[in-house]
């Protein structure tokens, strides 16, 4: 299927999502934000990977959100104008629980999703990031929580997520300033697993990365993501609890067996995909 916003390969078990609008600094369009959870949810509950790799293409990852393309037409008959006024709210609550919805997909997604940053990272592109697995980037690559910087607070998805990420005053700083934050202090902060020289040696060790996870028992790689996700907002006790329950439930003793003897003969496992999700019953 074609896109507008993004092109999809699929090799090896991995899925490689590639932002393709280099000319625009990629920014999220409408079209963006309808086409992401399509492919993402696509790949996931067809079951046509095992982990997922969000790249991009030109000198920046994502100029973030393009709000001229958001613009609404002046409206001249003065009883359309007062409706307007009045629903404003509305629409814009529901505009913004739409684009979050696009972002949560990759956090709800069972696969491990993998963001390869280059260049900036800005406004919404930090949302996308964060709501990712695992991050990492080029030495010339920076995040900004832009929005305030065009007085406004950043409400896709940045503030939930980053403070579980890095510690909270140094994302009340980035918000409260709007200040670029560096790949090198980004990866001191936790925010970026590893920092690369450039972006052909950055695709190279995380497609690397991606094979590797892509390798590793399906289930188990759910599971982790499930009982990672669950524990940053639940306690202890009741994550300890939770996983207690998934592997009663879910421990697969044909895969444990297969990946001790894989591991014995120096060879990849041989293991079975996630199940497609069916949306239907009957």
């Amino acid at each position: 299927m074609t896109y507008s916003c993004f092109d999809v390969q699929i090799e090896n078990n991995i899925a490689h999502i590639i932002l393709n609008r280099p000319e625009k600094r990629n920014s999220m369009v409408p079209a963006f934000w309808n086409e992401l959870p399509e492919i993402v949810r696509d790949i996931d509950e067809n079951s046509k990977a095992r982990v997922v790799v969000l790249s991009s293409t030109g000198p920046h990852f994502s100029s973030g959100l393009d709000v001229a393309s958001f613009v609404e037409p002046e409206i001249t008959d003065p009883a359309a104008k007062k409706a307007a006024a009045i629903q404003a709210g509305a629409n814009f609550y529901g505009a913004v629980k739409n684009m979050q919805g696009t972002f949560t997909a990759l956090q709800d997604c069972r696969l491990p999703v993998l963001a390869a940053v280059q260049g900036g990272c800005i406004g919404g592109g930090v949302d996308l990031i964060t709501a990712c697995d695992m991050r990492y980037a080029t030495e010339d690559a920076f995040i900004t929580i832009f929005e305030t910087n065009i007085g406004m607070t950043a409400d896709v998805g940045t503030f939930p997520r980053i403070t579980k990420l890095i510690a909270d005053g140094l994302a009340r700083e980035l918000a409260y300033t709007g200040r670029r934050m560096l790949a090198d202090e980004g990866k001191a902060a936790g925010l970026f697993n590893n920092v690369f020289k450039n972006h052909e040696a950055m695709m190279a060790a995380v497609m690397e990365m991606a094979a590797e996870i892509a390798s590793k028992a399906p289930l188990a790689i759910m599971g982790c993501k499930r009982m990672m996700n669950y524990s940053q907002n639940h306690s202890i006790e009741d994550s300890l609890d939770y996983i207690a329950i998934w592997n009663a439930s879910m421990l697969q003793r044909d895969e444990i067996f297969e990946a001790m003897k894989a591991n014995q003969e120096k060879r990849h496992g041989e293991f079975v995909d996630l199940p497609p999700i069916r949306k239907n019953i009957g």
